[in-house]
């Protein structure tokens, strides 16, 4: 461990349950007078936006709103976002829903303060300088959008996801109200809880930090593991222990989902300073490929990389086989299996799916994949076994 590390999260962390009735007050603090939702035509359908909009025109705010979000964003659905906002001149953005939403509002205020296109933003410290004021309100318990420093949406024309990683694009506040996530689906539930776990394991068994600086590449948003970032992900991975059955189970169940809330915000926390890895590189194209939701995609493959990097993190997966199966797994040997097993485990509880080949992939475009994987390089050097292209390959066919 280097004798200096950083921790950084969103300006101001507001949680708990019916939080969302304050967004008039964060508003106010951040002298805002016209504020731009960014959300989709579920959330507006469902009574959802309504919690946001209310308490926002009671404190005197003027909304406007932009209800095209999807799953997944292409650039397209991004490039609307950022029309329909200049035409509502904001001086708040707030984005309302999963990560798919937040992202999208994060890129809209990063082009609505500094012009362009969202792909010339594409990549690490692109973002010149502070974007309009924003505030992300989450209606799903696993990105971690609402306090990290990262947009994801699709490059259609390279057929690829890509990420926008900034400082500048964590929010000024985190609205997390867990009672906006109980209406949400058995799937969506399943997959963004594996999302947020995914974060969690990937930044627990991150590289080293001294030796993250000495791999090649230059500055960047992630460091490797630090202590702060593995107290958030060892608490994450507990909570989805926990909790994340029982909200597949009883959307209904107020503890699971406040667990699960907050067990998305911890793994946005510890991803976004010790970063993610091979598991969200070989996740990218897959993802645009075949259209599967990110946390299902990861999940799917996340005990095959968490094989892979058994020799290099044998203990901390034992660790996480700990945290996930409590007294059950207490007196069994400590190794990497462990963490393994009960990973899997809880994938086949809540209905992930096991094989590539049940989501549309074909055998014949898993060299491309690898290929595409193995180029997202700053992902690659968090990885704590850096794998060949080969490697990657080897991943992708014991998961078809």
């Amino acid at each position: 461990m280097l004798s200096t590390w950083h921790f950084q999260s969103a300006g101001t962390l507001l949680f708990g349950r019916d939080a969302v009735r304050q967004l008039g007050d964060v508003a106010t603090r951040l002298n805002a007078r016209r504020a731009f939702v960014v959300t989709d035509r579920t959330l507006e359908g469902n009574g959802v936006l309504a919690a946001v909009r209310e308490p926002l025109l009671a404190a005197g705010v003027a909304v406007e709103v932009f209800a095209g979000g999807v799953a997944e964003p292409p650039v397209g659905v991004v490039r609307d976002c950022v029309a329909a906002g200049r035409v509502a001149r904001p001086d708040v953005v707030v984005g309302l829903g999963g990560g798919s939403n937040m992202d999208v509002a994060k890129l809209c205020a990063a082009v609505l303060a500094h012009g362009g296109d969202p792909l010339d933003y594409v990549g690490e410290f692109r973002v010149p300088g502070p974007t309009l004021p924003l505030v992300c309100v989450p209606t799903t318990a696993g990105t971690g959008s609402e306090v990290s420093p990262a947009a994801v949406f699709t490059d259609t024309d390279r057929h690829v996801k890509v990420s926008c990683l900034s400082p500048h694009l964590r929010p000024a506040v985190a609205v997390v109200d867990p009672m906006l996530t109980v209406g949400c689906p058995p799937k969506v539930t399943a997959d963004s809880g594996v999302d947020a776990l995914t974060h969690a394991i990937e930044a627990f068994t991150a590289v080293d930090q001294d030796e993250f600086v000495r791999r090649p590449g230059g500055p960047s948003i992630y460091q490797g593991c630090n202590p702060l970032a593995d107290m958030m992900a060892s608490q994450c991975i507990s909570e989805v222990g926990r909790f994340l059955r029982r909200a597949v189970a009883d959307g209904g169940d107020l503890e699971a989902r406040e667990g699960m809330a907050l067990a998305a915000a911890l793994g946005g926390l510890a991803f976004s300073n010790a970063g993610v890895a091979l598991v969200h590189a070989m996740e990218y194209p897959v993802g645009a490929a075949v259209h599967v939701s990110h946390g299902a995609g990861n999940g799917l493959l996340l005990p095959h990389v968490m094989r892979f990097n058994a020799a290099a993190r044998d203990e901390e997966l034992a660790t996480v086989g700990w945290m996930l199966g409590g007294d059950a797994v207490r007196h069994q040997p400590r190794h990497a299996s462990l963490g393994v097993a009960a990973v899997e485990r809880l994938l086949a509880d809540v209905g992930i799916p096991t094989r590539l080949r049940d989501l549309g992939v074909t055998e014949e475009m898993l060299p491309g994949f690898a290929a595409k994987a193995f180029a997202v390089k700053r992902l690659m050097r968090v990885n704590p076994r850096t794998p060949t292209e080969d490697d990657i390959l080897g991943i992708y066919r014991a998961a078809f």
